[in-house]
């Protein structure tokens, strides 16, 4: 299959459900401009330099999304033309996001990556953490971001009920926490599912659907 076939065929089983994010990490521009060609606008990278080199060699109505850990002293690189952070995992990360969108005049829109794998290895915020940075007193001085909702990595096993459990209880974390109301929170974005398991993802409410390996092939 091509990859506007493959294309066609995750956005056939979306079925407009959920938005697809085409994980372009390791890949060539070539790949992406074929990618964009079919139709996908979303891009996620893990690395803010590979984002950052490859950005100015497509076109420019492309909504890049950053999907890997960010640590604060990248975030400048990004900070001029990010559309969402999807891996937000604490208070300073945000304080710096914010600092730096502040210098390019614009509201850069983030994610809070919620911690629901059984492996040690992932990042984010448990639920309750996550509850109290929503409701702190920083977030008053942080105008230049928005918490537009949750993102969650479901552990790395073939248990489907085991996957199934972890995308629902991240859906009730974001039931509860989207009822929180502040000025820069307004939460409509759910970020889970992957190449080997999106389809479960969008029956538990997911929004945002993050695909590589199905669309481009296994990564080199």
């Amino acid at each position: 299959m091509t990859i506007a076939q493959r294309i066609d065929y995750i956005r056939a089983q979306l079925n407009e459900r959920a938005r697809l994010v085409a994980v372009t990490k390791t890949k060539p521009v070539a790949m992406l401009q074929e990618a964009y060609e079919a139709g996908c606008k979303l891009f996620g990278e893990n690395k803010v330099q590979e984002m950052a080199e490859k950005r100015p060699q497509l076109p420019a109505d492309i909504e890049w999304h950053l999907i890997g850990h960010l640590q604060t002293n990248k975030v400048k690189y990004i900070a001029p033309f990010v559309a969402l952070i999807h891996s937000v995992d604490s208070l300073k990360l945000l304080q710096e996001i914010n600092k730096q969108a502040a210098k390019h005049e614009r509201v850069i829109n983030c994610l809070l990556q919620i911690h629901i794998a059984e492996e040690e290895t992932k990042f984010g915020l448990s639920p309750e953490e996550a509850e109290t940075l929503l409701n702190s007193a920083e977030l008053d001085s942080l105008p230049n971001i928005c918490l537009v909702g949750l993102m969650g990595m479901a552990t790395n096993t073939d248990d489907e009920t085991q996957i199934r459990r972890e995308f629902r209880g991240l859906k009730q974390v974001y039931d509860k926490l989207s009822a929180i109301r502040r000025t820069n929170v307004a939460f409509r974005e759910l970020s889970m599912g992957m190449s080997d398991d999106y389809g479960i993802a969008i029956d538990e409410g997911s929004t945002l659907v993050r695909v590589g390996s199905a669309i481009f092939g296994e990564r080199n």
